[in-house]
């Protein structure tokens, strides 16, 4: 730049200094108290408008217990109980257990979302508003205990307050959050902070995790409770804490709000959840891994195994695809891949981005239903036993203490079978059937098709390291 130039710039600059004008300390402190009072009341304007609609759930559960009807006297010994009986001692009496937490109602008709586990295992339910209203006739609509949903209806209700449902996909790390409930019992309590995290996973599959992570205090009482934006808009359901003594320490879980809507929506329409199903199993990607499938990033799921004329198999995924993106959503592990399926509906097309032999496919996919999977693993030859099985998946192993992909699991005997007679159980493996090792109900029910007489053979394992064969014959129409 020539020398005038460089002057006639100096010479601007200096002038626009001059021109400025000088801001005060005071001032500076009152536009930042300007500034918090305008948040504060951000914050009190989404009480007001939220909190009508916020209720305490209050159920009680009936329990029996052994009571100590001798307890501490001197009867209380083996001596008199071996001579009088147990009963003597202890004698098997019911009793209530109480308890309280959140909820909040949806529409003025009276539906009220909250947690599965505050009301899973409720004998009796009531809901009480802010205003001093108690309903006790309240019917528990549907529970999901995968995504901790469940919706409550207030029966014979209506023009109650209510609360307009948020978005949660817009949702940022940063972005104040607010959340109202009755902690410890304490009813009508707020508190506020911000998402710290999005996404969090707490790790195994058994359950449909895409938590909103937030500092604000949540504390046992605050389950079920909203989790609202500065609009006042619901954008989570407060869950879990994580926590070393059940206190508050700074880490709140919440449900996403549309992950809970679509769990909502199931529970008015059908009083069941149907989920997606594609009938993979699969692992993380490890820095290994992705250096041996040649990827350029850890993020992805690993196919390890593709289930016979499932969804995935009529697709064309094969054993070592990695999945890196299903619709328009990224892939990182496992997980997001349980979500993403589990949350689209059976029948709906999508689009799934794999990598194969280190190039980037595109694979079209309808997804199943997983309640009719369940309900179909079985042939009618293989009901012939007397056998219902399935497929052993994250979630059966978990709940069975047993191999995932290996075998199969007998999930229901019919009373009165041979099978029966023969002592099969609920969570018994059949590992081959006439010698034919199978790893899925397909391979299951194709070895059955193949007997050529009434006798079956079934491999059984008996042990961790044993098995034994138990016969069976096949019942004629």
């Amino acid at each position: 730049m020539p020398t005038t130039g460089k002057l006639k710039l100096f010479i601007l600059g200096t002038l626009m200094s001059l021109m400025a004008v000088p801001v005060t300390a005071e001032e500076v402190n009152t536009n930042g108290l300007e500034t918090l009072r305008k948040t504060s009341k951000a914050f009190s304007a989404v009480s007001k408008k939220a909190t009508p609609a916020v209720v305490a759930v209050q159920v009680r559960t009936k329990v029996t217990s052994r009571g100590g009807n001798y307890s501490g006297s001197p009867f209380d010994n083996d001596f008199f109980e071996r001579f009088f009986g147990e009963r003597y001692r202890r004698q098997p009496r019911e009793r209530w257990m109480a308890g309280q937490a959140s909820g909040f109602i949806i529409s003025e008709d009276g539906y009220v979302l909250t947690n599965h586990h505050v009301v899973n295992e409720a004998d009796e339910i009531k809901i009480v508003l802010t205003d001093g209203r108690e309903f006790d006739d309240v019917e528990l609509i549907g529970s999901d205990d995968k995504a901790d949903v469940a919706v409550l209806k207030i029966n014979k209700a209506k023009d109650l307050p209510t609360v307009e449902l948020g978005n949660s996909d817009d949702l940022e790390i940063g972005e104040w959050v607010i959340a109202i409930g009755n902690p410890f019992g304490l009813t009508e309590t707020l508190t506020v902070g911000v998402v710290s995290a999005l996404g969090r996973k707490l790790g195994g599959t058994e359950m449909y995790q895409d938590f909103i992570q937030t500092d604000a205090a949540i504390n046992p009482g605050n389950s079920g409770g909203p989790l609202l934006n500065l609009e006042g808009k619901v954008i989570g359901i407060n869950s879990a804490i994580i926590t070393g003594d059940r206190g508050y320490m700074g880490i709140g879980l919440a449900v996403p709000i549309n992950m809970a809507a679509m769990i909502k929506d199931q529970l008015v329409n059908t009083g069941k959840v149907d989920r997606g199903y594609l009938g993979v199993r699969m692992q993380d990607v490890d820095p290994d891994m992705a250096e041996f499938f040649k990827l350029e990033s850890n993020n992805g799921a690993v196919i390890t195994h593709v289930e016979e004329d499932s969804p995935a198999d009529k697709a064309g995924l094969k054993k070592d695809d990695v999945i890196i993106k299903i619709g328009k959503k990224n892939v990182e592990d496992v997980q997001d891949v349980f979500n993403i399926i589990g949350f689209t509906a059976p029948e709906s097309k999508v689009d799934i981005v794999v990598i194969r032999n280190g190039k980037r496919k595109t694979i079209d996919a309808v997804i199943g239903s997983r309640t009719q999977s369940e309900m179909a693993d079985t042939s009618e030859i293989g009901k012939k036993l007397g056998l219902t099985v399935r497929t052993i998946d994250a979630e059966l192993a978990k709940e069975y203490s047993i191999t995932e992909g290996r075998g199969v699991v007998v999930t229901d005997v019919a009373g009165g079978s041979e099978a029966e007679y023969k002592g099969f159980q609920a969570g018994m493996v059949i590992l081959e059937v006439n010698r034919y090792e199978i790893n899925n109900v397909g391979a299951f029910n194709k070895a059955l098709d193949k007997t050529k007489d009434n006798k079956v053979y079934l491999f059984v394992k008996t042990g961790r390291h044993y098995g034994q064969y138990v016969v069976l014959t096949l019942k004629e129409d």
